[in-house]
């Protein structure tokens, strides 16, 4: 990441121009951060719909009983997905 220039340098027109770049990244950067979010919910909701049509023993055979149990009696800490 580019450190701000002296900003004692630079001219008023300068800086009104660094700001409006910076403004302009900014807008890129949110909206590519929206089309993310925007993705990852469609791919949640497909695999939601795929784990709701396989049925409920199938969700089930999903979860480490063991494991959950180990750590709901404070046995085992959670693991990072």
């Amino acid at each position: 990441m580019e450190l701000l220039p002296d900003l004692a340098s630079l001219t008023d027109a300068d800086l009104k121009k660094l700001i409006q770049q910076l403004q302009a990244e900014e807008r890129e950067i949110s909206y590519e951060r929206r089309l993310l979010h925007g993705k990852i919910d469609i791919l949640r909701a497909e695999y939601q719909a795929r784990l709701k049509a396989a049925g409920p023993e199938t969700i089930l055979s999903q979860v480490d009983v063991e494991a959950l149990t180990e750590l709901l009696a404070g046995k085992a800490s959670p693991q990072a997905e």
